[in-house]
């Protein structure tokens, strides 16, 4: 299996396109279908409704594409040039947790080479059954030394950390409670003036029109800042990587 630390040109939608391919699949049969219904029916206004239906289906395949190139291959996103302030020099100790796929540990082992960097997988196969995230299991190894950690009990070795990292992936935790916990935790693993970083897509207006219902997927602003309130965190600075994804930093809110 392969470990990626350098990236190829296009990866990002290509690796979509190959870890979904399913939905890219149904999308083409349902306009086949319907450029078949279109042709035998003689109705104009079901024709009209066929090709509403139909442009609908084909903007959201090709936008959404177009917007993943953007944001994961033409945008610098991979080049994480947005992740350096937070990333200290010298021996500062680093925690990178993901969901079950790793595009990240590699490219940052590799800008940061002081860094003392630990590799975290929540996926548990019993909660987290997207095939797409199967496949992309299949298709990239882990890091190597990647330590498997459950989101209930989220123990972090070799720490207290300068800096912990979720690039994209904390939205697997579906639950409040549990991701209130879950950051909880993590707040408790972090050294004194520690941060944690937290990169997502938001249920918001730009996802909506990239990803139209897929980004349901995605969490609010609100439900993030709720949840980092809860867990004894406070935001200290908010950004947006690109027009798609924000950034948080984090840092321990509770009283000393």
């Amino acid at each position: 299996m392969e470990r990626m630390s350098v990236r190829k040109r296009l990866q990002g939608v290509t690796n979509i396109i190959r870890f979904n391919w399913h939905f890219y699949v149904i999308g083409i049969l349902l306009l086949l279908i319907m450029g078949v219904l279109w042709f035998y029916t003689a109705s104009i206004a079901f024709r009209i409704g066929i090709l509403i239906l139909a442009a609908g289906i084909f903007w959201n395949l090709c936008i959404s594409l177009l917007v993943s190139a953007y944001v994961y291959d033409w945008s610098g996103f991979y080049s994480l040039s947005w992740l350096r302030p937070y990333i200290g020099e010298g021996r500062c100790r680093v925690a990178n947790i993901h969901a079950g796929f790793d595009e990240t540990s590699g490219l940052i082992a590799g800008l940061h080479p002081s860094a003392m960097l630990t590799v975290y997988d929540f996926y548990d196969a019993a909660r987290h059954t997207e095939v797409s995230i199967r496949r992309a299991r299949s298709a990239y190894g882990p890091y190597p030394g990647t330590v498997q950690i459950d989101t209930g009990n989220p123990t972090l070795s070799n720490g207290p950390y300068d800096t912990i990292l979720l690039l994209l992936a904390a939205h697997e935790i579906r639950d409040g409670q549990e991701a209130v916990a879950f950051f909880n935790t993590l707040r408790s693993q972090l050294a004194p003036g520690g941060r944690i970083i937290v990169v997502e897509h938001l249920r918001d207006s730009a996802n909506f029109f990239a990803y139209t219902v897929g980004f349901f997927h995605f969490l609010s602003r609100g439900r993030w800042l709720r949840t980092f309130s809860n867990a004894g965190l406070v935001v200290e600075r908010q950004d947006k990587i690109n027009p798609f994804i924000t950034l948080f930093c984090l840092a321990d809110g509770t009283p000393r």
